[in-house]
């Protein structure tokens, strides 16, 4: 064996004497991203970074887990083309992805920011508690003030780091001239802060070290809280970006090169082999073989192609080469437009406001008008600063929007607690508000209210020997009918009948020879069969009529009580699917859902919803596919699968975690009483008010009581949307 040496080995002394050559640039290694959608576990994670970091070039593997992606650092020469049959010979489905268009989906620091502070806030003020207990207690003279300028102490430097959020956004607001909910709560800090120091310098018995950053705590704990609900939805768009093909091999005089996709024209010959995604809309030239159209159609069943065939970028090639010539390129692709369809969406949902937004709007200015008007009256009345301070910041402490911070993300927190349990995540912030106002439910077929996996309907009705053929026929094929086919057959106790000189022919089937006869297993057309509107792969054994093996997609657990439920609640039901109009059409009569649109496109599906919009209806979407994501964000709320592809579920505002449908309906239920309880808190919030404001402002509520019937109110509010539970 010989050994190279690379250009970071010491050389030889000879060489250290002798002239050196001008140095060759090294080399850069590549970044590969592949996505795994299959992989689910710690087993899976060890077994896909052991297989990759087995490959030679791979310098280093890491898989993420929760993105369901694995990152590969390899040599130059290296290409995904490479790593992708490794990962499908250990049984996981890999597609690649573009790093380059990834970054904006990694994880970012303000969640771990907002956790920080609140930790900080929260340790300051358990200290801080304790000392004001001792002061509560009969702590006077020189011991109380000791303790006051210990709070004073742990207090001025925690709040100047905890409550940078609430400084920044309240500046922002008074910078450009307005007010928001984060001025009030800025100003009650401020004046407790300030009020505190007074006391502390002038040797009073109360300082409110303790209710500013109980203050303080409590916002944050309501800030993280709606932060943790909205990080989860990342943008759709930019995941559907991330999985268009960064490379592509085009044939140019008869050579094969490989360039980046930026680097194609309209008119370019493509080569897509077998494995690989379509990196451009095109029209089929030569080669036969079949797509995986999925990722527009969401059906699972391939489709015949051949010269003349106009296929789209983002369209797996499965069984045989392609030479494709370019129709659109880059931003005129349809990935690509279907990525800005669901910019487009996303863009619009985000006009959404929630219901304390709109409370704080009129709440705001309200607030800051009170404060000073009561400063201001005492002020005249009592001619003492320091009385006019301190019910200042008693109104604004009272009158804090802490309760009114904390009235929908409890409720959504309480909320999302129970339908967790029944096996729903909520992902958006609004998401329950939302659902409760849903009147039309609109349903993809394949993959969610179907398995998404054919199986064979028809086995009792061949004999035995045809049984025996087919299964020698099926298995020397992946086609998704001839695996339903196998593994049908296999569990019936058949044996696979000796076909000798068995092949697989692109696009039509599998053929071979059964006693010196012809036997093909595939498409009517080439077997002799008859097309219809059932989903059939066709046995065909020379001399001897062709038989139909049927094929159906099972119904996912709870489809049928879903579907029911959402009808005796009054609501539409609508089935929108890529599939056949024959099996779309009987999946509708057995669910018994009226209204049904059959061979629907994406933009197909996100017209339609739209349109449902338009007219006035808050439309649900559930759906599992790519081919449904430009649709799942057009919706007034959305619903996906756990088994959906990443950039569904990113898509959507609740992801289903098991498999069972019937949890959705109950999931509006509950939405309507979450709702309800929210409202409840707005008036909880308001009665506390009435009833707390006047006190405050007339001087019988000091900062300190003002602190504790504001945490009173959102101990108040919390329990409320506990019920919920």
């Amino acid at each position: 064996m010989t050994t190279q040496l690379s250009s970071g080995t010491a050389a030889c002394p000879g060489c250290i004497a002798s002239p050196a050559e001008p140095a060759r640039p090294v080399p850069q290694d590549v970044q590969i991203a592949l996505s795994l959608p299959g992989i689910h576990c710690s087993a899976c994670i060890a077994t896909v970074e052991r297989e990759l970091n087995a490959q030679p070039g791979v310098e280093e593997a890491r898989v993420n887990l929760t993105l369901k992606r694995a990152m590969i650092k390899a040599a130059p020469e290296l290409t995904a083309a490479d790593l992708i049959p490794v990962m499908e010979q250990a049984g996981f489905e890999a597609h690649e992805l573009d790093p380059g268009a990834l970054s904006a989906t990694q994880a970012n620091k303000a969640g771990r920011d907002l956790l920080m502070r609140l930790a900080v806030a929260g340790f300051a003020s358990m200290n801080v508690m304790l000392l004001s207990v001792s002061v509560w207690s009969g702590a006077a003279d020189a011991t109380r003030d000791m303790f006051h300028w210990i709070s004073a102490a742990i207090a001025l430097p925690a709040i100047a780091f905890s409550a940078q959020p609430f400084f920044a956004n309240a500046w922002s607001a008074l910078r450009v001239r307005r007010l928001n909910m984060d001025v009030p709560i800025v100003l009650a800090i401020l004046l407790a802060l300030i009020t505190s120091l007074w006391e502390t310098a002038l040797g009073g018995e109360h300082a409110y070290f303790d209710a500013a950053l109980t203050l303080t705590f409590f916002l944050l704990a309501g800030r993280y809280l709606d932060y943790r609900t909205r990080a989860a939805a990342r943008s759709a768009a930019e995941e559907l970006s991330a999985l268009e093909v960064p490379r592509a091999v085009m044939l140019r005089d008869g050579a094969e090169k490989n360039v980046a996709v930026s680097a194609l024209s309209v008119g370019d010959l493509v080569l897509v082999r077998p494995g690989g995604r379509m990196p451009v809309d095109g029209e089929v030239v030569s080669g036969q073989s079949e797509l995986d159209r999925s990722l527009l159609t969401g059906e699972t069943l391939p489709v015949f192609a051949q010269a003349g065939l106009t296929v789209s970028a983002g369209e797996v090639n499965l069984t045989g080469p392609l030479t494709i010539r370019a129709t659109a390129v880059g931003e005129d692709t349809s990935l690509h437009r279907m990525a800005d369809l669901v910019a487009i969406a996303e863009s619009g949902r985000s006009r959404y406001t929630s219901l304390a937004d709109k409370a704080a709007k009129l709440y705001a200015p309200g607030v800051h008008i009170l404060a000073a008007l009561s400063f201001l009256g005492w002020l005249i009345y009592s001619g003492d600063i320091r009385t006019a301070l301190n019910i200042a910041a008693a109104v604004l402490i009272i009158t804090c929007p802490c309760a009114l911070g904390l009235a929908v993300p409890a409720v959504t927190t309480a909320a999302s607690g129970r339908l967790f349990r029944k096996g729903m995540l909520i992902k958006h912030a609004t998401a329950l508000e939302r659902l409760a106002e849903v009147d039309t439910v609109v349903f993809d077929k394949t993959g969610t209210l179907t398995s998404g996996t054919p199986a064979l309907t028809n086995l009792g009705d061949h004999a035995r020997t045809d049984l025996e053929v087919a299964l020698a026929l099926a298995e020397a094929s992946s086609h998704p009918l001839s695996v339903a086919l196998a593994k049908s057959a296999r569990a019936a106790g058949i044996k696979p009948a000796k076909v000798q000189d068995v092949a697989e022919v692109p696009g039509y089937g599998t053929e071979g020879t059964y006693h010196g006869l012809r036997a093909r297993l595939g498409r009517a057309a080439w077997t002799g069969g008859t097309e219809g509107d059932q989903t059939a792969a066709w046995l065909s054994v020379e001399g001897q009529a062709p038989v139909p093996f049927v094929f159906t997609d099972t119904l996912r657990a709870g489809a049928v009580e879903a579907v029911q439920a959402f009808r005796q609640a009054d609501k539409k039901v609508i089935l929108i699917s890529g599939d056949t109009r024959g099996a779309v059409k009987a999946l509708a009569g057995t669910l018994g859902i009226e209204t049904w649109i059959a061979q629907a496109l994406p933009q197909d599906k996100a017209d339609h919803v739209q349109d449902l919009r338009d007219q006035g209806h808050h439309v649900l979407m559930v759906g599992d596919g790519l081919n449904d994501t430009a649709a799942l964000a057009a919706a007034h709320v959305s619903i996906s699968p756990a088994s959906a592809l990443d950039a569904a579920r990113v898509a959507s505002d609740i992801v289903l975690l098991g498999n069972d449908l019937a949890p959705i309906a109950d999931a509006c239920d509950t939405a309507v009483k979450a709702t309800k309880r929210i409202r409840e808190n707005f008036r909880i919030a308001t009665i506390y008010n009435i009833i707390a404001v006047p006190l405050a402002v007339i001087g019988l509520a000091t900062p300190l009581i003002a602190a504790l019937a504001m945490s009173t109110s959102s101990i108040t509010v919390s329990l409320n949307a506990l019920r919920l539970r």
